[in-house]
């Protein structure tokens, strides 16, 4: 079994759900990044997403975009990204953590040479935002036959005609993008949540992990409550955005990660 599905399984053990955090690799700096990133485990992420920053991030709202160009101001790039996983992975052996962004990079990094990379500096999946199903064999094929998930979005729009095409290939879970928008826009309501979560369950057995718009830990023990994974991005983001130093930014960004894993822990129990 891969990282991700020992990770969904045990927790379907525990009767919980799984915090998923997203921070962008190199933000603000290398060395914050990466403190941020050593230290999300033991502050309660179950799994991590991280950033691979670029520069048109057009799915990301204001407060990704910002910490899109403060990597990219601090000389981030792809191969300092694998990098960071390598220098996580010598002290961390069981989280998952999946790479998040844009196919550019990668293409331009060259495909081939990014998958063996990225598997051998410990990657255990892909999120690419913009490369739809149609191009499974530009990424998501070979990705897979190398032993790394691939995971879909899936949004409000996506229909039950689509949503079988959408969800060819996909491996690990399945990320559903609760408002139509970008990342930091509102919240969808729990209503909605529970609705898109008992049409996805019947096109998928993956576990279904929601995000977009989840900033307290109340949010996220209600979305807990009724999907398999919780994903928070944005307002660990804006820790480091509002930080006065290096060091504020890794602890408020852990600070935050703690309280909401508090929330997603407590959800379940009666």
């Amino acid at each position: 079994m891969s990282r991700l599905q020992t990770r969904f399984a045990d927790l379907k053990e525990q009767n919980r759900a799984a915090l998923v955090t997203f921070i962008t690799a190199g933000d603000p700096a290398y060395d914050t990044s990466l403190a941020i990133l050593k230290g999300l485990p033991k502050a309660g992420a179950d799994v991590i997403e991280l950033g691979m920053p670029f520069t048109d991030p057009m799915a990301d709202g204001p407060a990704i975009q910002l910490a899109n160009i403060r990597a990219l101001d601090a000389k981030q790039n792809l191969a300092k990204t694998l990098q960071m996983v390598r220098e996580f992975r010598v002290e961390d052996t069981t989280t998952p953590l999946v790479l998040m962004g844009y196919y550019n990079p990668i293409h331009n990094y060259g495909v081939e040479r990014f998958i063996a990379e990225a598997r051998e500096s410990g990657v255990d999946g892909l999120i690419v935002v913009d490369l739809p199903p149609e191009h499974n064999n530009e990424l998501c094929d070979p990705a897979q036959e190398a032993g790394l998930d691939f995971i879909r979005l899936t949004t409000p729009t996506t229909d039950d005609n689509r949503l079988p095409t959408v969800l060819n290939g996909s491996s690990g879970f399945v990320y559903y993008v609760s408002v139509a928008g970008v990342t930091g826009a509102g919240a969808a309501t729990i209503e909605h949540v529970k609705e898109a979560v008992t049409r996805l369950r019947r096109h998928t057995d993956l576990p279904i992990s929601i995000g977009f718009g989840i900033r307290t830990p109340d949010q996220a023990a209600a979305i807990a409550r009724v999907a398999e994974g919780v994903v928070v991005g944005s307002a660990l983001i804006d820790q480091i955005a509002n930080a006065q130093s290096a060091d504020q930014a890794v602890s408020g960004v852990l600070k935050l990660c703690a309280e909401l894993s508090e929330g997603v822990r407590k959800a379940r129990v009666s």
